[in-house]
């Protein structure tokens, strides 16, 4: 017997459907699940939140007159804990991870996104009115370069929050910013998305049929913006 996921069944790798005449692939990319878990899943911080409170607890709990192994008893129990839930926390991230994938075009942005539900989101550049370029905060000597880039889109365009999370921009709910988690080369991705955009906004303008709201989108700021997370 012979299985097949899901993604085996794209006409293109991350694409819902094969692309029209004119239209090509500039880049194609998925977050790295390391900074995934550490940037989006906050790993990490969560596991200095967990010492802590452990190491309170044994503040709180421990008595000279009992055994060792009395007072080490509770505290154990709470490491295990800790340890299952951040061991879970990154195989959500690997999932995530192993499960998207971003494409480029010269037309568009595709977000590919899901681990039970795929969802393929399709991003017109003329949609995009700004983006902004923020770099990973774990960069090593392994350094490539890994960052977000989240998305802003044009008037009242929105998708909800809890549709795109984690490939969002934390904090902005009322209006999501669509977001390149964790990819590496963000620099030089941010680069193609500016050309891309002049150009597309320069074929919109020169064709006879271009609306007024398409000309009118404001220059995306890439790649110098930077935003806190």
């Amino acid at each position: 017997m012979q299985t097949y996921t899901e993604h085996e069944f794209e006409a293109v790798p991350g694409l819902p459907e094969a692309l029209p005449a004119g239209e090509h692939i500039l880049w194609q990319g998925s977050p790295d699940w390391k900074r995934l878990a550490l940037n989006a899943f906050h790993v990490r911080r969560l596991a200095l939140y967990f010492g802590l409170m452990i190491a309170l607890q044994a503040i709180m709990i421990w008595d000279a007159s009992h055994s060792l192994r009395a007072n080490l008893g509770p505290l154990m129990l709470s490491a295990l804990l800790a340890l299952i839930s951040l061991g879970l926390l990154a195989v959500t991230a690997w999932l995530s991870a192993s499960t998207t994938m971003y494409t480029l075009t010269n037309k568009r942005v595709v977000m590919r996104i899901g681990i039970v539900l795929t969802l393929s989101f399709n991003l017109p550049l003329r949609w995009i009115q700004s983006a902004q370029l923020r770099a990973c905060d774990d960069r090593g000597a392994d350094d490539e370069d890994y960052g977000d880039i989240a998305l802003e889109l044009k008037g009242d365009d929105r998708i909800a929050y809890l549709h795109l999370w984690p490939h969002a921009r934390a904090w902005h709910i009322k209006k999501p910013q669509p977001t390149l988690r964790c990819i590496a080369h963000a620099g030089e991705v941010g680069a193609q998305l500016h050309t891309a955009w002049r150009e597309r906004q320069t074929e919109i303008a020169a064709s006879p049929h271009a609306d007024a709201g398409a000309r009118d989108l404001i220059p995306v700021r890439m790649p110098a913006g930077v935003y806190a997370q």
